[in-house]
């Protein structure tokens, strides 16, 4: 397998699958009041989160990679103090997962190469897909972080018998 296919299988199984599994686990085990809560006046909440990561997709993949119109107002996603359920907020999430999914799907060691402006930055396409990827990653580690002080005890991901972290999302099946 050649590195782009190799990269792009790998960048869309983190978007499509494995990144929205965990938080899907999150919030299935958060308190339903607990979505909004946050630290203090400077923290998000969970819930700014996901609204955050879908405004970052669609704006990066779905809409600049993809060619469908950008209409985000990224401040927005941070200044809610409340807003839809769990349930609504993975929902709208998950949605524009399989959009972004389909645009990476299409794309090719040209298309890579090309350019777009993104919030004001030159960048390949190649470097919009790594940034999204890298950066769900990270909000995906704070949301699992919060999920863990809101929520204690109630999700783990790994089995570590035998010294091998071994996911416990492996067998579960890839439908979305």
């Amino acid at each position: 397998m050649d590195l782009t296919t190799s990269f792009l299988e790998r960048s869309r199984h983190y978007l499509a699958f494995e990144y929205p599994t965990k938080i899907r686990h999150c919030l299935e085990a958060l308190p339903a009041a607990a979505l909004w809560t946050r630290a203090d006046e400077r923290s998000n909440s969970i819930g700014n989160l996901l609204v955050h990561l879908e405004g970052n997709v669609r704006q990066w993949i779905v809409s600049a990679v993809g060619g469908a119109p950008d209409a985000r107002y990224r401040s927005a996603e941070f200044a809610a103090r409340e807003g839809a359920a769990a349930d609504t907020l993975f929902g709208s999430l998950r949605a524009t997962l399989d959009e972004a999914d389909a645009v990476i799907a299409a794309l090719t060691p040209a298309t890579l190469g090309e350019r777009r402006t993104i919030q004001g930055r030159d960048v390949s396409v190649f470097d919009a897909v790594y940034h999204v990827v890298e950066h769900f990653a990270l909000h995906t580690g704070q949301i699992i972080l919060l999920t863990k002080q809101l929520a204690p005890g109630h999700i783990q991901f790994y089995e570590d018998a035998g010294g091998l972290a071994i996911p416990r999302w492996s067998n579960v099946n890839r439908e979305r």
